[in-house]
């Protein structure tokens, strides 16, 4: 009776040493799930992230075109003159850049250059500055302008 008994809590043992493929699968399909839900949200993350980004550096333009504005008497006709001195001479005797630091201007998140207009269409009175967005695409309503929240 004892070697029976020991004969049978083996079995139990074998039985219960290791996990079925059913249980496998499910924690496969737990883990997957979590994954998904973690690259979603760091995907969200991203794109949020990027928008600020360029939301901030247009703000630092912003600042640094009514400064240019302020010594020159006039905007900037392309975001470069915030750099490079411009070459007209009444322009250039009043400039006192560079007004943003670097030999060139820096690119969006997406990697597309910013833009500006003056005077601005969305602010008559100044400039519009914008980034075409995430989608590259200039005049799509994800493009990120100064003319935004206000």
């Amino acid at each position: 009776m004892l070697r029976s008994h020991r004969v049978a809590r083996r079995s139990v043992r074998k039985s219960r040493a290791g996990f079925t493929l059913i249980e496998l699968l499910f924690v496969l399909a737990i883990l997957v799930v979590l994954g998904a839900m973690a690259v979603s949200t760091f995907t969200n993350t991203q794109k949020g992230a990027d928008i600020n980004a360029a939301r901030g550096q247009i703000g630092i333009f912003d600042t640094q075109v009514d400064l240019y504005h302020f010594h020159t008497k006039q905007y900037p006709s392309k975001l470069e003159d915030l750099v490079e001195k411009p070459s007209a001479s009444n322009v250039a005797d009043r400039w006192e850049g560079p007004y943003i630091k670097g030999t060139s201007l820096p690119v969006d998140p997406w990697g597309n250059p910013y833009k500006i207009q003056a005077p601005g269409k969305k602010n008559p009175e100044g400039a519009d500055l914008w980034s075409m967005g995430p989608d590259g695409q200039d005049g799509t309503d994800d493009d990120i302008g100064n003319w935004k929240g206000k």
